[in-house]
């Protein structure tokens, strides 16, 4: 049985739809990525599942862990585990690290989820949320809070957006050690690299599944040019 599914799933603003119809499943302890250009509805997808205020699906149902979970509010997801980063990291300027990942829980060991990202807790417990952290020092601080949290299953909106390379590489480290505590995770990316990193993976175009297989399989349909879905090709990412 999967551990999140998504069946026949449709949200609109207006008359336009947003998702249409998309099933998608996702296995227990599993990686999963959602690969799409911007606007294919990858995002709006993410909150469907959270349960973002004024984000209810006008057809179908999500289920997690057995549990029918499509009229239940954000609150009631986050305590059943489902959590989200978000594309740009939560701010909370004036503090330092230690205090932002323990803002849910006192009792947390804030030095043991630095080093689960991979900084160095004798640099980084003291030094304060704000614009001397670069970008992948957020990213990697923002993901070592959520894994605080032990959710059942994360959702990553991006989380190599605004980074470099070398950052990247970082992040994907961060990824599969979500998977290493048993957290499933929906790995949402506009990007071919970031998709590989993943066991499965889904392609995403004009808010339906376009393709689901090995990260190796989508990462080649969505090259194609040859979406079913689009007709050809405008679902492709052509920025360098």
């Amino acid at each position: 049985m999967p551990f999140l599914e998504l069946t026949n799933l449709t949200y609109q603003v207006g008359s336009k739809k947003i998702i249409d119809n998309l099933c998608l499943s996702i296995g227990d302890s599993e990686i999963h990525a959602l690969l799409g250009t911007n606007g294919t509805g990858k995002s709006t997808l993410a909150y469907l599942i959270v349960g973002c205020e004024g984000y209810r699906p006008a057809t179908g149902s999500i289920v997690f862990a057995g549990q029918d979970i499509t009229d239940r509010r954000i609150h009631e997801r986050a305590q059943l585990g489902i959590t989200m980063a978000w594309q740009e990291p939560v701010r909370f300027e004036g503090i330092s690290v230690a205090q932002y990942l323990t803002l849910r829980n006192k009792e947390l060991n804030p030095a043991h989820y630095l080093d689960m990202v991979g900084l160095q807790p004798a640099h980084y417990l003291t030094r304060m949320v704000d614009s001397s952290l670069s970008g992948g020092e957020r990213k990697r601080i923002e993901l070592a809070s959520i894994l605080a949290l032990h959710p059942k299953i994360a959702i990553l909106d991006e989380p190599d957006s605004g980074i470099d390379m070398l950052s990247t590489l970082d992040i994907i480290n961060v990824i599969n050690t979500f998977k290493k505590i048993g957290s499933s995770v929906l790995l949402i990316t506009h990007r071919e690299e970031i998709a590989l990193s993943a066991d499965r993976a889904s392609q995403i175009c004009n808010g339906r599944i376009a393709c689901s297989g090995s990260p190796q399989e989508v990462v080649a349909y969505y090259k194609s040019k040859n979406c079913l879905v689009c007709g050809g090709g405008e679902c492709v990412d052509e920025r360098p």
